[in-house]
């Protein structure tokens, strides 16, 4: 399988970011950008250790993205493949634009939580 992010049905179109993505086969892949700077964090509330328990494998093409664990923080900058293993949060500076994979069953826990909280955010507006 491939597809750039015209291929990619865009999902999500917010002033802070716009993601692109799509299962393919076990794995899911997202083409995001990030319009603001955007910590996660708070969308994690109401998982295990209010953290990502889905590991994540991505390439960063634009700016630069930090994942905080419990006991350091690692940096991706534009031409940076990273790993992120489960426990993590993440910080996305404005005009990052990354690609990323992950399995599908683990990161859709996930984001049924992060989605319930950024409709619950973005209500508060």
């Amino acid at each position: 399988m491939h597809g750039s992010k015209r291929d990619l049905p865009k999902t999500m179109d917010t002033s802070e970011m716009v993601m692109h993505e799509a299962d393919w086969g076990e794995m899911h892949v997202e083409m995001d950008t990030f319009n603001k700077k955007m910590d996660v964090t708070p969308m994690l509330k109401g998982l295990p250790n209010n953290l990502d328990e889905c590991p994540h494998w991505g390439y960063v093409l634009k700016g630069r993205v930090t994942t905080k664990y419990k006991d350091h923080e690692e940096t991706a900058n534009a031409g940076d493949a990273y790993y992120v293993s489960p426990g993590h949060t993440a910080v996305f500076d404005a005009g990052t634009e990354l690609v990323e994979f992950s399995p599908k069953d683990k990161l859709k826990k996930t984001m049924k939580v992060i989605m319930r909280n950024f409709e619950a955010m973005q209500k508060k507006k």
